[in-house]
């Protein structure tokens, strides 16, 4: 029933509307019509003036013909850079960029498979509880949008995000996410007349990061610090270095283990680090900014949602199995919300890079995944 042709030719069009993070003005104004246009009730929140942009998140609610509080289908408007000018390139089987740019099938493509199932679902008259659809801001920037989005605006309290790469997979598990900032203080002198007057920030840092678990620390744990600078020049003893990085895992027990951890070498490090310079005694110092970023996603296997997915994707002759991930999404932030909102593949490969690309048929099979749930799901 889903209209292959139309869906790809969506979101063909999709991606050629520039939206980076903060800037989803354009596409939002072209979806809200689109919705309202199906019978959808449109609204828009106040997420962007909150966080400095053009417009919040879209929010629409499909009525339905059957009783019930209906089920959630999200997917996030932004894109990463590059993604201004986007030229898509339909290439045997796949869709990709010409090159230049991303594709931004990061997250269009989850964009516009709701947008068939809607159109689907009115088309076919197809019965359903009712689709409450929320397309985010600015998830590329923290999950921006999700975080100030009231789940109070909606009636259901399950239901899809589409946003991850495999078809394939159902994710119902992700992880806890801090993130972390140290700043190490040293004590700034000329680099070749007086070092012994000096204390290197970036050498402390250095000692800091060289005992520190990094990369993937166990199964369920990653790490990295992603971002350093610091230093003025190089014949000066550098004073400041800043360093950004997190810490993920799907066990908050070992999340809080390895940013004590990454905390603790930092302190140490300093710790070793002292000069006295015409009688005053300086000390090495790390201040940091330590705040949890996200929470983790936990869907439970038995929950409806997933029984739903799993037998929607069987009846359409695509399996799918329920899987964790290393990533975070808007789900982690929904569900921290009170709402239980697992995570669907929609074909997107290479994302955040020049050479990202979209598998046609994965995206199909998600459309006709994701339409046959709705169908389901409005039958209890």
């Amino acid at each position: 029933m889903i209209n292959e042709a139309r869906m790809t030719d969506e979101l063909m069009a999709l991606v050629r509307i520039d939206s980076l993070s903060r800037r989803e003005g354009a596409i939002a104004k072209r979806l809200a019509a689109d919705l309202a246009a199906l019978g959808a009730e449109v609204s828009v929140d106040d997420a962007g003036e909150r966080v400095g942009g053009e417009t919040g998140n879209v929010i629409a609610r499909l009525p339905g013909t059957l009783p019930g509080s209906g089920i959630v289908l999200s997917a996030h408007m932004d894109t990463v850079v590059p993604g201004e000018g986007v030229v898509p390139v339909r290439e045997g089987g796949r869709i990709r960029s010409d090159g230049r740019t991303v594709l931004g099938g990061d997250d269009k493509s989850g964009v516009a498979i709701i947008m068939e199932v809607l159109r689907t679902l009115v088309e076919r008259r197809i019965p359903h509880a009712g689709v409450e659809v929320v397309f985010t801001i600015c998830e590329e920037v923290g999950l921006l949008g999700a975080k100030h989005f009231a789940v109070d605006r909606l009636k259901a309290k399950d239901g899809l995000v589409l946003d991850s790469d495999d078809a394939s997979f159902l994710f119902t598990k992700g992880p806890a996410a801090d993130r972390l900032e140290f700043t190490v203080t040293g004590l700034e002198a000329h680099s070749g007349i007086c070092p012994e007057r000096g204390i290197s920030a970036i050498q402390v840092a250095s000692e800091a990061i060289a005992g520190m678990r990094l990369g993937r620390v166990d199964r369920e744990t990653t790490a990295n610090l992603g971002v350093i600078h610091g230093g003025a020049a190089a014949n000066i003893i550098p004073k400041e270095t800043v360093i950004r990085g997190e810490a993920r895992s799907l066990d908050e027990k070992k999340l809080d283990e390895q940013t004590t951890h990454m905390r603790r070498r930092f302190a140490e490090a300093a710790a070793r680090h002292e000069v006295t310079v015409d009688g005053v005694v300086h000390r090495a110092r790390v201040a940091e900014v330590v705040e949890r970023d996200y929470d983790r996603l936990h869907v439970p296997e038995d929950s409806a949602i997933v029984r739903d997915v799993l037998r929607a994707a069987r009846q359409v002759g695509a399996p799918v199995t329920t899987r964790a991930t290393g990533g975070g999404c808007d789900a982690n932030v929904f569900n921290a919300k009170g709402l239980q909102i697992a995570n669907l593949g929609t074909g997107m490969r290479a994302i955040h890079t020049r050479k990202e690309y979209l598998l046609i048929d994965e995206f199909i099979r998600s459309a006709r995944i994701v339409l046959e749930t709705v169908r389901l799901h409005g039958m209890g």
